[in-house]
């Protein structure tokens, strides 16, 4: 088994020394289009094996002088600047118009894809080669290096918190897998995330059906075809598509690049529902312009807001959801309690999971909810549960993060639902009294009020103090500068 944790270190390092790549995004966007051909050749050795055994033949859609068993897999082979050469003028052109009839096209599709908006960023022929030859000692076709490299690849993704706004497509995978179990989504029920991301819910609803509900070889087709994908931008979806190939999914067609909100509400039809949606929609930001056209009285330009919208739409009758929001759409006004009220009427929204701060630290410092609701039916009463802190912890970190084992008080609640000192329930005529404002504070939690006063004074006496004495220093500092000024004319 190679040390996977190993070579991609190295590879990272090979990066760094070339002077087109700029940044983590840019490093990170150039490792998985490298990693998404050689998983796919791996994958299409074990198809050539396959169809032999059965006196069949493989035609992959990709040109055999482009596949990479033919141009990365020899260590000998192209490098410097006939490689270069070869990757910017041959390879990337080919792939980004790649066309193909018959059972190969959907296989195609998914690799014109990947490649539409992808980059080489390496300008160093030679630095390429380097990086090719020690990806090639790993074989996506066996088990070890494949399952180490799922533990890589998940460190990547984390990566993407320090890269800027890509932090924004990563979901801790505790959330993840916590609002996964919850959901409880079954073999045959399909599965959508409408702003994927990197794939982090889907490849958790996929790993949760196979442990609980595949039981035979016909049951890998169904799931295969049960899990969709959405996510406008270029590097999460060649980082989707990627993952979802390492969990299995041979063709990810599912896996669209296109933005969720482009189309009017008013045109997805019963065709478009699923039974069921998890998502971390992006929130804090705002769509292009026109794009709150699509959603008719519910117009807004807060995405997280649409989202919510078009969940509601995109969801069957009895159908079940889990959703990040942020604290804004649980005490926002206007829009936003239109919002609220069509969520409270049209659907069930039995849980709300309040997170505390620094969850997705460092990207971003805002609070935190997870929305679990069932379309269908209104809304009586709902229930909520304070996450608190580990012992210990006063915050998340980089170093610290939130830890799965953290939400087993929660499962252990969730099926038999009692108030405690984490948890309580508000009734719908509440709410809607309340002018369905769903910021609601946990009633068992003290009020400390202010503080004790003598404390206050005496702490307002030392700040006091102390911007007293940093007056002083300036003064003294600017007295001193116009001193010496003086003396130099």
């Amino acid at each position: 088994m190679a040390n996977v944790s190993g070579i991609i270190k190295s590879i990272q390092d090979i990066m760094r020394k070339d002077a087109g790549v700029d940044g983590d995004a840019q490093r990170i966007g150039q490792l998985v289009w490298m990693f998404f051909l050689k998983i796919l050749d791996d994958q299409e050795q074990s198809l050539i094996t396959l169809a032999a055994v059965q006196g069949e033949d493989y035609n992959s859609p990709i040109p055999d002088h482009l596949r990479w068993c033919n141009w990365a897999a020899n260590p000998e082979g192209k490098t410097g600047e006939k490689l270069l050469e070869f990757i910017n003028n041959d390879l990337f052109p080919t792939l980004k118009n790649l066309r193909s009839e018959g059972v190969e096209k959907g296989r195609a599709t998914v690799i014109r894809n990947v490649f539409e908006d992808a980059f080489n960023y390496m300008k160093s022929g030679t630095l390429i080669r380097q990086a090719i030859n020690k990806l090639n000692e790993i074989s996506f076709n066996h088990s070890e290096d494949r399952h180490s490299f799922g533990d890589v690849y998940e460190q990547i993704l984390r990566g993407l918190q320090g890269a800027g706004n890509a932090g924004e497509f990563y979901t801790p995978r505790a959330v993840t897998q916590f609002m996964v179990e919850m959901v409880d989504p079954k073999l045959n029920e399909t599965v959508l995330d409408p702003a994927c991301g990197t794939g982090g819910f889907l490849t958790h609803a996929i790993d949760h059906k196979e442990g609980h509900y595949l039981e035979k070889p016909s049951d890998i087709d169904v799931l295969q075809q049960s899990v969709f994908g959405i996510e406008k931008k270029a590097l999460p979806h060649l980082l989707a598509t990627t993952n979802m190939m390492l969990h299995g999914i041979e063709v990810p067609t599912n896996i669209r690049h296109q933005n969720t909100l482009n189309k009017p509400l008013r045109d997805y039809k019963k065709k478009d529902q699923v039974d069921i949606i998890l998502s971390n929609p992006p929130f804090g930001g705002m769509e292009e312009d026109g794009i709150e056209k699509n959603f008719g009285t519910f117009q807004t330009r807060e995405t997280a807001d649409l989202f919510l919208v078009l969940i509601m739409r995109l969801l069957k009758d009895a159908g079940r959801a889990a959703v990040v929001l942020p604290d804004g759409t649980l005490f926002g006004e206007g829009i936003k309690t239109r919002i609220k009220e069509k969520l409270l009427t049209e659907c069930n929204l039995h849980t709300i999971v309040r997170l505390p701060n620094g969850v997705f630290n460092p990207y971003t410092g805002i609070k935190t909810n997870l929305l679990f609701f069932t379309k269908g039916e209104p809304t009586k009463d709902v229930w909520y549960y304070e996450h608190p802190y580990p012992e210990g912890y006063k915050s998340y970190s980089k170093t610290k993060p939130m830890r799965i084992e953290e939400f087993g008080p929660e499962k252990a609640w969730w099926h038999n639902r009692e108030e405690n000192e984490q948890a309580w329930k508000v009734s719908f005529e509440e709410i809607k009294a309340g002018g369905f404002n769903l910021d609601i504070d946990n009633p068992h939690n003290a009020d400390e009020g202010p503080g004790d006063p003598v404390e206050l004074l005496a702490t307002f006496q030392a700040n006091k103090a102390k911007m007293q004495d940093t007056q002083n220093s300036l003064k003294s500092m600017l007295a001193a500068a116009i001193g010496a000024s003086d003396q130099g004319k």
